[in-house]
């Protein structure tokens, strides 16, 4: 299939008066680039757009990301700002949903949001499918991706928890993730999320898997993706301190303070005794 994924980068700045910012805002010049990538019937177009700001003030980068494949599969429309998901539209629900924290001064979704982004993934696909037929096999640039897998609180044997497995650096989207434990596919308590761009044009996304960790147990991360020749294989064992661990630990605590200060005494007295010679 083919994916083309229409990045917009833009740069402007805040300032403490509006007459600074208003002419730090027109001082700003843009620079717009399109980078193709294909092979084959696979294509990529990245259109980049970014803003020079001459000033002081603070800048701040907004991102809108509009995504598409042939096969019309993984969908993507997306806002951030400064890093920070604003809100997104999930097209099987066919809204656009709002990802901004409690405490943020939340927008309200418009009217004709949802509308707009169905008009932006039509052009998406018109664009990709006139590419296509333009383009004479040119070489196509695939990224491979990294994964991480960790716990999202600290272990402890017997108690609920949740293991994160983290895939970065990957172009293009999307990646398969599957799980396993103690070397059995697990599909119950699976999440995937959506995939979320980087700076450097390539995209980042995540799965979980809720879990129960017990002694003698190992999970494991499997990432495939077209820039990998063989599937990406991260383990994971569960590691927690034990009764004995923490009784271990406390007893070499105690025995560091209790040397430490033996040498403190030994060396007042040794100096009171030499003041005295």
């Amino acid at each position: 299939s083919s994916f083309t994924s229409h990045i917009c980068y833009s740069v402007y700045t805040q300032a403490a008066a509006h007459s600074q910012k208003t002419q730090d805002q027109s001082r700003a010049q843009s620079l717009c680039c399109l980078k193709l990538k294909m092979n084959h019937s696979i294509f990529t177009a990245v259109l980049l757009g970014a803003v020079y700001v001459l000033a002081k003030a603070d800048a701040h980068i907004d991102i809108e990301v509009i995504a598409c494949q042939t096969n019309d599969t993984a969908k993507e429309d997306e806002k951030q700002l400064d890093g920070n998901e604003m809100m997104y539209v999930d097209f099987q629900k066919k809204e656009s949903i709002i990802t901004l924290p409690e405490f943020a001064d939340k927008f309200g979704v418009q009217e004709g949001w949802y509308a707009q982004a169905q008009a932006s993934h039509a052009i998406c696909l018109s664009n990709l499918d006139v590419a296509i037929k333009s383009e004479i096999d040119p070489t196509e640039a695939i990224d491979p991706p990294e994964s991480t897998v960790y716990a999202m609180e600290e272990v402890e044997l017997g108690k609920n928890n949740i293991l994160i497995c983290f895939v970065n650096n990957f172009y293009p989207a999307p990646v398969k993730v599957t799980w396993t434990k103690n070397n059995a596919e697990v599909k119950d308590g699976v999440t995937l999320s959506r995939y979320y761009p980087n700076p450097d044009l390539t995209f980042q996304q995540f799965s979980t898997l809720s879990i129960t960790p017990e002694e003698g147990d190992d999970y494991s991360c499997t990432v495939e993706h077209k820039g990998l020749k063989y599937p990406l294989t991260k383990i994971w064992e569960p590691e927690a301190n034990t009764e004995s661990d923490m009784g271990a630990t406390v007893f070499c605590g105690i025995g560091l303070t209790l040397g430490l200060l033996g040498v403190g005494v030994g060396t007042f007295f040794l100096i009171k005794g030499n003041n005295c010679n």
